[in-house]
């Protein structure tokens, strides 16, 4: 009876959440290594699932990073990044939009599966995710800066109950398609969706203020704070695009934005659900 009475009380402590996201847009970016391991990706699609049956309105932008290293390594090339970004020519740009699709159809199907109606969408098609060349100091190569977002492909999806499953490309006015970074895409997607939430989950626990002190975890941070902790290198590397695609959110619109583990199981949920959450939370 005990342990019937506890289960209650957590579903009463979701109870206002549930009530102030309802019908709500929550952007959620999945990408990383934990992407392509099938326990951790099958309870994250779990969540998912669970938040559209709790009334909510999930999209999820996938990356694909480590299939496409090994992809790449399995062919004798070398995967070259610059700050997180991958450097991409034409023959990496083949590789990238392949193994992206591949992981499309597998999540859409996974999703299905447990009952729930996915949708791939790929962002070169339908003017969904608009970009230019990248400008930086090192060439990146077929490297989009998105540049306009076109909402109601994902839009129409959400009117007819589905989950949007977006594969982040884009395409150029010159019709030259791009390799965008996931962050990016999941960023520019919440603001025109004007999403309640950005959820980026990877497989950290969150923004630490030393990587070898488990104990300078940082659950909340302000855009300030955020900006100055990458200006003094503690953020760094692959953590860099994820923070500033928050930054980049809270800035146009997007109410909240989440760092979270995936590993941590139903991770998502407890972030979203619960008083105290899991990961690190930047807000305006």
């Amino acid at each position: 009876m005990e342990e019937a009475i506890k289960k209650a009380e957590v579903l009463i402590e979701a109870l206002p959440y549930i009530k102030k996201f309802h019908k709500k847009v929550v952007v959620i970016k999945y990408g990383g290594s934990i992407l392509s391991e099938d326990s951790i990706r099958l309870r994250v699609l779990e969540d998912i699932v669970f938040l559209n049956f709790m009334g909510l309105k999930p999209v999820l932008v996938h990356g694909g990073g480590q299939n496409i290293s090994e992809r790449m390594r399995a062919t004798g090339r070398k995967a070259e990044f610059v700050d997180g970004i991958r450097v991409t020519d034409h023959e990496t740009l083949k590789v990238v939009e392949e193994e992206l699709q591949k992981l499309n159809d597998t999540i859409v199907k996974e999703l299905n599966e447990l009952g729930a109606k996915g949708f791939g969408l790929n962002g070169k098609d339908k003017s969904l995710i608009k970009v230019v060349k990248k400008k930086a100091e090192t060439d990146l190569g077929l490297v989009g800066h998105i540049v306009g977002v076109s909402a109601e492909p994902v839009l129409e999806r959400l009117k007819e109950d589905e989950i949007p499953v977006v594969l982040p490309m884009g395409k150029g006015n010159d019709k030259t398609n791009y390799n965008v970074n996931a962050d990016e895409a999941a960023s520019n997607l919440a603001v025109a969706l004007n999403a309640e939430k950005l959820v980026l989950l990877t497989n950290v626990k969150g923004i630490m203020r030393n990587q070898e002190d488990k104990h300078s975890f940082l659950s909340t941070l302000s855009v300030e704070e955020a900006k100055g902790l990458i200006k003094n290198s503690i953020i760094q590397e692959g953590m860099i695009p994820k923070v500033m695609a928050c930054i980049d959110a809270l800035e146009n619109g997007v109410k909240k934005t989440h760092i979270i583990d995936a590993r941590i199981q139903h991770g998502l949920l407890l972030e979203i659900f619960t008083d105290h959450g899991i990961g690190t939370e930047i807000v305006k």
